[in-house]
C-alpha cells in the first residue's frame, strides 16, 4: 500500500520546503498512522492553508466549519438555527466524502459568538440532527468573524467484520 503524507526537512538541496513523498506502509503502524486529506465540492473550500478533513487509520478529523454556502462562498443565515443547519450540512458532506455519516461522529467542538443567547437554538437543531448516543461534545463561547457558530467533529470509522 503506497500513501503520501508530508516530510518536513532540512537538506541543502531544498532549502528546508515541505514536500510531498510516496511511501510504502508495510506493517499496521504505518497504515494506521497515515494521513489522508479528504475533500468535497459539497462543503466551503478551506479558507486558508488547511485541509477540509484528515482520515488516519480508523479517524476522522473535521476542519471547523462554518455557514457558507459552498456553490457561492457567501455566508448563509442570520439566525443560530440557519447557521447550525447550513454548518451541519457542510460537515455532512465532508463525512460522506469519507465514507461516514454524522453518526459515525464521537466528539463534537462547537464555538458560539454568543454563548449565553445561542446555545438553546443551537442545541435545537444539533439534537434534531445527531443521533443517540450523543457525540461527547464541547461548546464554548468565542470571538468568530462575521459568523455565529463554528464546528469540527471526530468520527470514527466502522471496523470491518
Amino acid at each position: 500500500m503506497w500513501a503520501f503524507g508530508e516530510r518536513r526537512t532540512t537538506a541543502p538541496e531544498n532549502d528546508g520546503a515541505a514536500g510531498l513523498i510516496a511511501f510504502e506502509a508495510t506493517n499496521p503502524l504505518e497504515r494506521l498512522l497515515m494521513r489522508q486529506a479528504v475533500h468535497s465540492d459539497q462543503a466551503p473550500r478551506p479558507g486558508g492553508s488547511y485541509s477540509q478533513a484528515i482520515a488516519t487509520g480508523q479517524l476522522f478529523f473535521s476542519a471547523g466549519m462554518g455557514p457558507v454556502d459552498p456553490a457561492t462562498g457567501l455566508t448563509v443565515g442570520h439566525t443560530i438555527e440557519e447557521q447550525t443547519a447550513q454548518v451541519l450540512e457542510n460537515l455532512e458532506a465532508v463525512l460522506a466524502a469519507d465514507g461516514l455519516t454524522l453518526a459515525d461522529v464521537v466528539k463534537v467542538t462547537t464555538h458560539l459568538q454568543e454563548l449565553k443567547r445561542d446555545f438553546a437554538g443551537y442545541d435545537a437543531v444539533y439534537r434534531s440532527r445527531m443521533v443517540e448516543p450523543y457525540p461527547v461534545r464541547t461548546t464554548v463561547g468565542s470571538q468568530l468573524m462575521n459568523i455565529l457558530v463554528e464546528i469540527d467533529v471526530v468520527a470514527v470509522r466502522p471496523q470491518a467484520d
